[in-house]
């Protein structure tokens, strides 16, 4: 099976991506920080650790402390595939961020996006 790019990519690097996406649509550097801390387990000093470290998404997926037990509940397309649908669980973990960060970037409630 074919290792994706993105696994080697460092997430430092996109972090600021996420964020730019954010803020082109009203939202705050804090509410990307928000997400991806629900749904990593990361607190904001290990978010810091983690971007602050240059690890790759592999290691950062590895390393989060807990993936939030309602993962399941995030449904929906992220660059063409239904993210329910990923076989391989990391890829499907970068996609679940990525569709976060697209709610975030549509507007949606934070209780929303949250899955409360």
């Amino acid at each position: 099976m074919a290792v994706h790019r993105i696994f080697a990519m460092a997430f430092a690097k996109v972090y600021p991506l996420y964020v730019q996406k954010a803020e082109r649509k009203g939202r705050t550097q804090e509410e990307v920080d928000r997400v991806i801390c629900w749904l990593t387990g990361y607190d904001g000093a290990g978010l810091q650790r983690q971007i602050e470290s240059g690890n790759d998404f592999e290691t950062f997926f590895a390393q989060a402390p807990a993936m939030h037990p309602n993962t399941a509940l995030i449904q929906g397309v992220v660059c063409g595939v239904r993210v329910e649908e990923i076989d391989d669980p990391l890829m499907q973990k970068i996609r679940y961020l990525d569709k976060l960060v697209d709610e975030l970037a549509k507007g949606k409630k934070m209780e929303s996006i949250l899955r409360k």
